[in-house]
């Protein structure tokens, strides 16, 4: 019996909100996939997706990287975003370069520049010249917004009806991650979209508090937007256990949202995929009942 050919995909994040929704695309279809887990006993939702392999690896060792790179062709790289992402994102380039890693999908972040004041967005860009320098082909995804990150206030609208941000009355374009999920198939599998950037958007740009009329109507409870101030997001996410980097980092990001610095609405997603991405009504009807008494056990959060 000769032996069943190795997965020429490797996914990275695997185990995270978009790692979940792209390794389940590429097994619905499929495709063969390795995973780069830290451990695969902890994984083992993902092992039984049909066709996926996991390997067991840290981003913090480049031996185990290099590992998990035998025999791939391309990779998706998505790493949490903390204080280590810009090194540990910057090793993996250095040994996909010894490898002969032929493609790089990057998950980047909306507005990734080198001289930006938000941390997320300075290190991405770095990571994204690296790429570009290292003679790899890449395909840089640069999302907005999640409109998943209102699972991160589940508590707070389940028990007081309530969400936070320091925002105002600003717009911004969020997308889901269903649809990000969708364009990282498409180009780590068809070719054509090698050295392209796809800036990833939903169709509309909404204010917090349309957010939360939207949400009210789908969950049929009274759902508000509390605005408050830089100091006092800090404090609230510091209170729920995110670290200190990450916290200020948030705290970077909702300035840039309070500019108006991500309200724009563009066509990456038609670009990738020849598909309009979904609005958040659709978002908020799917996941209603995860904002509803009764089934926080059973969330996908973050």
């Amino acid at each position: 019996m000769s032996a069943k050919p190795s997965p020429k995909i490797l996914i990275t994040g695997a185990t995270g909100n978009i790692g979940k929704e792209l390794t389940k695309l590429l097994s619905e279809n499929g495709i063969k996939l390795r995973a780069l887990v830290r451990s695969v006993d902890q994984a083992k939702e993902l092992a039984r997706l049909p066709g996926a392999e996991l390997v067991e690896g840290d981003f913090n060792d480049p031996i185990s990287l290099g590992n998990a790179l035998l025999g791939i062709e391309k990779a998706f790289l998505l790493t949490n975003s903390s204080e280590l992402a810009e090194k540990q994102q910057s090793s993996f380039v250095e040994v996909a370069k010894s490898t002969g890693l032929k493609h790089i999908v990057k998950l980047s972040q909306w507005a990734a520049d080198l001289e930006s004041p938000v941390r997320f967005l300075r290190y991405h860009a770095v990571v994204e010249k690296l790429i570009k320098e290292s003679g790899i082909a890449y395909t840089f995804l640069r999302p907005n917004l999640f409109m998943q990150g209102l699972l991160g206030f589940q508590d707070t609208i389940i028990n007081k009806g309530e969400f936070y941000g320091a925002i105002g009355d600003s717009r911004i374009s969020l997308i889901d991650i269903r649809d990000i999920a969708a364009v990282a198939m498409e180009t780590l599998t068809i070719s054509g979209h090698e050295e392209k950037i796809y800036n990833l958007t939903g169709p509309e740009s909404l204010t917090h508090t349309e957010l939360a009329e939207k949400l009210s109507n789908k969950t049929g409870r009274t759902v508000k937007f509390i605005d408050i101030t830089p100091e006092m997001l800090i404090d609230t996410l510091l209170q729920v256990g995110f670290p200190k980097w990450q916290a200020e980092g948030l705290v970077e990001d909702y300035a840039h949202y309070k500019a108006g610095e991500a309200s724009q609405i563009r066509s990456g997603v038609m670009e990738a995929i020849g598909k309009e991405p979904r609005n958040f009504d659709q978002f908020a009807e799917d996941y209603a009942r995860y904002f509803v008494p009764d089934v926080r056990k059973t969330t996908p959060i973050f």
